[in-house]
Formats: C-alpha cells, sequence, structure tokens
C-alpha cells in the first residue's frame, strides 16, 4: 500500500503552534520524518516547536519553492509509493491555498497517494468569517497586477463582479505596499463599497475592521509590513 501525503497547516506568524491548531497536528508530526517544505530553516524551526522531542538528525526535506526544479517534484512522491507517508508544510497557514504545494497534491492524486488535510489557520477563511461579508460566495484573487493603470481597472472588475455576482472578492498584497493599496482603493472604489481590512490574523497583534471606502478615508492604521487580507464588496 502506498503512503499517504499529510497537509500539514502552520502557524501565520509567531504565536505556539498548538494555540492554533489541534493535537492531531502534533501526533503526524511526532509520526513522520520525511516532509516537502517551502523553507528548511523555518521548517526545522516549525517542527521543533511542534514537537521538542523530535530528532532533527533523523528529519528529511525537499524544498518546495520558485528555486525547485519541476521535474523534481514528482521525485518527492517516491516514499509514499514506497509505503512511507510524508507530510506538506507550508511557509504560513494551510498547503495547497495560496501555496506552492498544490502542484504536489496534483500528483499525489494522480498517483493514487491518498492525501489527508490538517485542521489548522487558514488567513483566507478567518479573513472571511470575521469580515461581515458574504460567507456564501467569495473568491479570493491572489495578488493583484502591479501596474498602477491594471491595478485600478482590476479593482474595479472586482467591486463590479462583487455588485453583480453578490461575491465577497478577496485579495492580498506584499506587506509593505499594504497603505498604498487601501489608499488606491479608498480613491478608486465607490464611497459605499465595503472594505475589510483584517492583519495579523490569530496573532496578539491582530486587527480585524469592516467599513465603508468613504470612512477608511478618515481612518488611521498602521499594518506596514503586517500580513494583511483585503475583502470588499458593494452592495
Amino acid at each position: 500500500m502506498n503512503g499517504k501525503i499529510y497537509l500539514i497547516p502552520n502557524t501565520l506568524g509567531d504565536v505556539p503552534p498548538l494555540e492554533t491548531m489541534p493535537l492531531s497536528v502534533k501526533k503526524i508530526i511526532e509520526e513522520i520524518d520525511i516532509y516537502i517544505v517551502e523553507n528548511e530553516k523555518s521548517a526545522r524551526r516549525f517542527i521543533k516547536s511542534v514537537s521538542s522531542s523530535k530528532e532533527q538528525s533523523s528529519l528529511r526535506l525537499f524544498p518546495l519553492n520558485k528555486f525547485t526544479n519541476a521535474s523534481e517534484i514528482p521525485t518527492y512522491l517516491e516514499p509514499c509509493k514506497q509505503g512511507v507517508s510524508i507530510g506538506l508544510i507550508s511557509d504560513a497557514g494551510c498547503p495547497g491555498v495560496a501555496d506552492p504545494g498544490a502542484e504536489v497534491v496534483r500528483l499525489a492524486h494522480q498517483n493514487n497517494i491518498q492525501v489527508v488535510p490538517l485542521v489548522g489557520p487558514s488567513s483566507i477563511l478567518l479573513a472571511v468569517m470575521s469580515s461581515g461579508m458574504n460567507g456564501q460566495n467569495f473568491a479570493f484573487n491572489g495578488y493583484l497586477p502591479i501596474d498602477k493603470a491594471e491595478r485600478k481597472a482590476k479593482l474595479k472588475q472586482l467591486e463590479k463582479r462583487s455588485f453583480e455576482e453578490q461575491q465577497a472578492q478577496l485579495f492580498i498584497e506584499t506587506p509593505y505596499r499594504n497603505q498604498k493599496l487601501l489608499q488606491e482603493m479608498c480613491r478608486t472604489l465607490h464611497p459605499s463599497t465595503r472594505i475589510c481590512v483584517a492583519s495579523d490574523l490569530s496573532l496578539k497583534t491582530e486587527y480585524i475592521k469592516t467599513q465603508t471606502a468613504s470612512d477608511w478615508k478618515y481612518t488611521k492604521i498602521d499594518f506596514h509590513k503586517r500580513p494583511t487580507i483585503f475583502i470588499l464588496q458593494k452592495d
């Protein structure tokens, strides 16, 4: 029988792992020695924080990031084909969601390897839950275009879609450009369009606020370099 691939959630920041995820994550980490990870150093630190007794020397870590050769990825699943279970760990949040791990999961299904998602923090779901916007119809759009004109056009497109389909529109930005994006949203969107800013989710510095674009113009917030989910919806 093939081994399984466990999708292991990571924290969204500097917080004790077992404050935001169940003991089942600790149990699986203690059983598994082979992992596919974005960054080896941060992955080792995470594993140690979950299970301090875990022998670091026993770990085998395969890198999965922008430097990984696509031809290497299928080989990462070889242990599963030999009956050994492995883990997939994201740098933050849930593997496969806005994360390169989706390609590994796709290959696992193609090879009849059982995929087991574990419970843990997802910034996307936490933001939707706390926004007061449509939790039955929403879309995650990743990053907006960098070009100013293209970004403005995309914001108008998302606003139109949110109104026509009553669909909450989620997106993210490189943290050091958060402030600039919010200012641009206030200038571009209809004054009555609601905007949710959800920063540092699950952390002690968590900040979540939903109000209209016109109200955001007069709200001072410092969320420079803080991981943030933005949501807009026009009613």
